[in-house]
């Protein structure tokens, strides 16, 4: 009974981090009733979906920028045409194959990048607002 209790306070503390978005930076949850039933949540923010870090800055595009949180942890731009890319912070990990050549046993070690999983329902929007912030809202001041 407990874990259902903490669920369903989990689930208003997220609504109402969902509304405060609305009211402070007009933030629009545009999440269809298939994405809330797979535990999705897509926004769409007041500014354009061209990256103010291109050179093309200025254009002015009708499609507005819509970031989308997963129940799986990731966060994601769904604003791009052939995938929705992540947006989760990266950091550096070792990773191993061991084989087997002509020689004997191989092991090879190489380091890749891999993305961190942001599990917390709040946190993950938490970290869709400060990714906003940092690349699109700071910089939309200077353009208009």
């Amino acid at each position: 009974m407990a874990y259902k209790q903490w669920k369903l306070e989990q689930e208003a503390l997220e609504n109402a981090f969902a509304r405060r978005l609305l009211v402070e930076y007009n933030i629009k949850e545009v999440t269809t009733q298939r994405q809330a039933n797979n535990g999705t949540r897509e926004f769409e923010f007041p500014v354009s979906a061209t990256s103010p870090k291109t050179r093309y800055t200025n254009y002015k595009s009708k499609n507005k920028l819509r970031l989308a949180v997963y129940k799986s942890g990731y966060v994601r731009n769904v604003n791009s045409c052939s995938s929705n890319y992540q947006i989760n912070p990266t950091y550096k990990r070792k990773k191993k194959w061991v084989f087997m050549s002509k020689d004997g046993t191989i092991t090879k070690t190489y380091t890749t990048i891999s993305r961190a999983k942001v599990y917390s329902g709040i946190a993950r929007l938490n970290y869709m607002l400060e990714f906003y912030l940092r690349n699109y809202k700071l910089n939309t001041n200077n353009n208009g």
